[in-house]
C-alpha cells in the first residue's frame, strides 16, 4: 500500500465521523426547535442538548444563522419522506391525492403537541427578510408545488372536473391543515380532526365531476390509448 494510500484512509474515515457527528448535532437541533422555535436554537442551547463544547457545533456550522438552515432543509426532507414520497405507491388521480392528504392531515395531527415547523416558522419570519425566511418559504413553496401537481394529474385521469381551478384547490387544503394545527394545537378543539376530513370530502364534491362522468372519461381515455 502507497503512502498516499494510507493517508487517504484515517482521512475518509475523519470526514465520515464528521458527517455523522453533524447529523446527530442536527437531529438534536431539530427536537430542539419544534419545542422552542427556530428564533429560540443557538450554538449554546445546542451545545448543551447535544453535549457538546460550543466551539465544536460551531466548527460544524459557522454561524447560527447556517444552523437554521440546516435544521429547515433536514425538516423538509423529512416531511417529503414521510408525506409525499409514500403516495407514489398509489394509484395516479383521486387515489393518490387522498394518500398525500390522509398523510399530511396524519403527520399535522402527530406534531399537535410538538408544532409544525412551517408554521411555526412562518410565524417568527414572516417580516423577517433573509437566508432563513427564504429557506422555510422555498420548502413550503417546493411542497405546496407537489400538491400542485397531484391535483393536477387527478384532474387529468378524470377524476376532477376539467375546469377546476388547480391552484384554488391547493389554496383551500392548505387552508384545511393550517386550521387543523389551530384547533387542535391552539383550542384544543376535539373536533378538528373529523372536520378536516369532512372538510376535504367537501372540496372534492366541488371540484370533482360525478361518477358517471368519470368511469366515461376513464373508458374513453382507455380506448383511444389502445387505438395507438
Amino acid at each position: 500500500m502507497t503512502a498516499s494510500r494510507k493517508t487517504a484512509a484515517p482521512e475518509s474515515k475523519a470526514l465520515q465521523k464528521g458527517q455523522q457527528t453533524k447529523a446527530a448535532i442536527v437531529d438534536a437541533a431539530l427536537g430542539l426547535a419544534t419545542q422552542i422555535g427556530l428564533e429560540g436554537l443557538s450554538i449554546g442551547a445546542l451545545a448543551e442538548v447535544a453535549r457538546m463544547s460550543k466551539s465544536g457545533v460551531f466548527a460544524h456550522f459557522g454561524s447560527r444563522e447556517e444552523l437554521q438552515i440546516s435544521v429547515v432543509r433536514e425538516y423538509h426532507q423529512r416531511f417529503e419522506a414521510e408525506v409525499f414520497l409514500p403516495i407514489l405507491k398509489a394509484e395516479r388521480g383521486l387515489p393518490r391525492l387522498r394518500q398525500l392528504f390522509a398523510n399530511w392531515t396524519q403527520r399535522t395531527s402527530a406534531e399537535i403537541d410538538s408544532g409544525c415547523l412551517y408554521i411555526s416558522g412562518a410565524a417568527e419570519f414572516d417580516d423577517r427578510p433573509g437566508p432563513v425566511r427564504e429557506a422555510l418559504a422555498s420548502s413550503v413553496k417546493t411542497w405546496l408545488a407537489a400538491v400542485y401537481r397531484t391535483v393536477v394529474q387527478a384532474r387529468d385521469e378524470g377524476h376532477l372536473a376539467d375546469d377546476m381551478d388547480a391552484e384554488q384547490m391547493v389554496f383551500e387544503l392548505h387552508g384545511l391543515i393550517l386550521a387543523l394545527q389551530y384547533e387542535a394545537r391552539f383550542l384544543r378543539s376535539s373536533k378538528s380532526l373529523a372536520r378536516t376530513t369532512q372538510g376535504f370530502e367537501n372540496i372534492l364534491q366541488r371540484y370533482g365531476v360525478s361518477q358517471v362522468n368519470a368511469i366515461s372519461k376513464v373508458t374513453a381515455k382507455r380506448g383511444a390509448t389502445s387505438k395507438k
